[in-house]
This record gives structure tokens, C-alpha cells and sequence, in this order.
């Protein structure tokens, strides 16, 4: 079975089970896990910034993010379609009390900046207070232009608001971008950490493209991590030997960076085969995700024929597939294969 559903299906690499079986762990509430200190210590000082919060995962993130920046009563902006907004229960309103102002996003994932401008509400108690822009990247598998990062970013800060990063794909996104912009040649960290300083707080996955098993970590200043780390516990995010995951994760930022490359060539492939077939529309991959829209004669039934047939995905009208560590290039060949002859 080729298992295109999500890149969160991975399992962990012989060397990385190797790598949580020695892991030296203490009980993490108590802050004396070494492996989970180092970890936090190492993400915060690779994105830039004074310190980490290692959480089981980028819903949570984004929820100890979110209720860090803004207290109740409090507003942030967001793209209509953003996983903060759409994909995480409504946790910000629901556990937060803070209202979210979704907008529209263009093709790339941008939300236009008249558009943030005109939604910034004034100083009047009528309105809920505009505290946060949280923006996405990558989204849906496209990279937000690092231009129109700056200057969105750039735009909250001369209204006063702050600004988080979803990035659970950070690193694909880096990947996609390193040596475009003619900083740091083609290494990914340096697009990354590039990426993460316009933003005072970033959220990152370990357990999608990168393949550990379980985590993601909340990036900022000190202070703004104090206030995360309390919400942590408030929600149950709080773990006790909690090295074995973080000593994955530390693997995969060794080994799993760079070789993200390979997923975003699969998706291209994958994309290339299914060109030319009648009723497909197919996107152009920029890293890991791969969109196909059906026409409608070609929809009915079609994930549960191409599963009996050996590729998982997940969609109706519009499919997606997602490549990953465990998809490799003959993986990709014979699902090209397999998706022509079904669809």
C-alpha cells in the first residue's frame, strides 16, 4: 500500500528508534529532562529566537501560541482558510475567548494587505481588541513569498499588533526557498531561520515532513514562553520522560532537513504522470502536496477504488496526495501507474 493520505503516516527510521531507545530522560513538568532541554534549547537557537516549548502537537502549539499573545475579548486576524482557524476545533474561541477574524486568501496563501489594514479595529469598545496576525506557511503545500512576509509583518508592527507563524511545514517551505533569496547558498536552516524572524512566534512540526513520531515545539522570547508554558499545563500538555520523543526529533533536525528535497521531487513526478488525462485539472507542486481536481463523472467512489488498488489519499472532488519519508521514487512510479489506470 503507498500511503499518499498525509506526511503525519511516517514512522520512525530503524536509526531514530535506535536514537529514543538511548535517550537519557527526567521528568519534563519538572523541567530536569535533559533531552527535552537540549531539543528546546537547539530549535530556539536554529529559528532565532531566546527559547522553545517542546508540546505533543502543532494544534497545541498554535493554542499555547495564540493564548500567550491575546487575552479574552482579544482578535486575530487569519486567513479564511488557515489551519488555526478551520482545522483546530475553534480552540482559540472556544478555550481562549478570543474571537478570530478569518479573510480570504489569495491562490499563494497571502491574505491581501488592504484586506489586514481595513480589519484592524479601532480603539472603541464596541470592537473586540485587534492584538495578532497569524499567518500560514507552508499552506496547502505552497511557499509564502518571503516579500510579502515582510511586509505583512512589517504592517502588524506599525499597527501594534504581534504576529505568530503557523509553520508546520517551515522546513519544507525552507527547502523550497533556500538559496533563492542569496542567503545562505542552499542551505535549508538558514531559510528558515530567515523565515521565523519576522515573526515573534512560530509554531513547528517535528512529526510531518520531518518523521518523528510525536511533537512540535512553540518558539519565542522568554517571557512570551513562560506564558505558553503555563497554558501547556492548563490544557494537559504537560509530559513527565518525555526524551524518548524529543530524541527523535533531534534525529530527524540531523537527518530529515535536506532530504525533504526528495519529497518535493516525488510530488513533481507524481504530478507529471497524471498530466494529459481527461478530467484531471493537476497543480503544480511547489513542495510536498499534490492537488487534483476530478470532474465530476470521475469523482464518485474514487478513493476507495484507488485504495482497493494500493494508493491511499484522501478528498472527493479535489484530491490530495502528500509524499514523505516513506514514499520512495519506485513508490511514486507505481502509483503514477496505478493513478492512471484509475483515473
Amino acid at each position: 500500500m503507498i500511503d499518499l493520505r498525509s506526511d503525519t503516516v511516517t514512522k520512525p527510521t530503524a536509526a531514530m528508534r535506535a536514537a529514543m531507545a538511548a535517550a537519557e530522560v527526567g521528568d519534563d513538568v519538572f523541567g530536569d529532562d535533559p533531552t527535552v532541554n537540549l531539543l528546546q534549547e537547539r530549535i530556539a537557537a536554529m529559528l532565532g529566537f531566546e527559547a522553545a516549548l517542546f508540546v505533543p502537537s502543532g494544534t497545541q502549539s498554535n493554542l499555547c501560541g495564540l493564548m500567550a499573545h491575546c487575552q479574552r475579548g482579544d482578535e486575530y486576524i487569519v486567513g479564511q482558510m488557515a489551519h488555526t482557524y478551520r482545522w483546530e476545533g475553534g480552540g482559540a474561541a472556544v478555550l481562549g475567548s478570543i474571537q478570530p477574524q478569518p479573510l480570504a486568501q489569495q491562490a499563494d496563501g497571502s491574505i491581501l494587505l488592504a484586506d489586514i489594514e481595513a480589519n484592524i479595529k479601532p480603539d472603541d469598545a464596541h470592537f473586540a481588541r485587534s492584538r495578532l496576525l497569524t499567518l500560514e506557511n507552508t499552506w496547502g503545500g505552497q511557499v509564502l513569498p518571503l516579500d510579502y512576509i515582510e511586509a505583512a509583518t512589517a504592517l502588524a508592527r506599525r499597527r501594534g499588533l504581534t504576529t505568530h507563524l503557523d509553520g508546520a511545514r517551515l522546513f519544507n517551505a525552507a527547502v523550497a526557498g533556500a538559496g533563492a533569496d542569496g542567503d545562505g547558498g542552499r542551505d535549508a536552516r538558514a531559510a528558515a531561520r530567515r523565515i521565523a524572524s519576522h515573526f515573534d512566534s512560530v509554531s513547528v512540526c517535528f512529526s510531518k515532513g520531518l518523521g518523528a513520531p510525536v511533537g512540535s515545539a512553540l518558539c519565542g522570547s522568554k517571557e512570551f514562553i513562560v506564558r505558553a508554558h503555563r497554558v501547556r499545563k492548563m490544557i494537559g500538555g504537560g509530559m513527565r520522560q518525555a526524551g524518548v520523543l524529543a530524541a527523535a526529533v533531534l534525529h530527524a533536525l540531523d537527518h530529515h532537513i535536506d532530504r525533504l528535497a526528495e519529497d518535493h521531487a516525488n510530488a513533481r513526478r507524481l504530478a507529471e504522470g497524471l498530466q494529459g488525462l481527461a478530467g484531471l485539472t493537476v497543480q503544480t507542486p511547489q513542495t510536498n502536496i499534490l492537488f487534483v481536481d476530478l470532474a465530476a463523472d470521475k469523482a464518485a467512489g474514487v478513493v476507495e477504488r484507488l485504495r482497493q488498488a494500493g494508493v491511499l489519499c484522501t478528498g472527493l472532488y479535489r484530491l490530495r496526495f502528500v509524499t514523505h519519508l516513506d514514499v520512495s521514487a519506485d513508490d511514486t512510479e507505481r502509483a503514477v501507474h496505478i493513478l492512471r489506470e484509475h483515473l
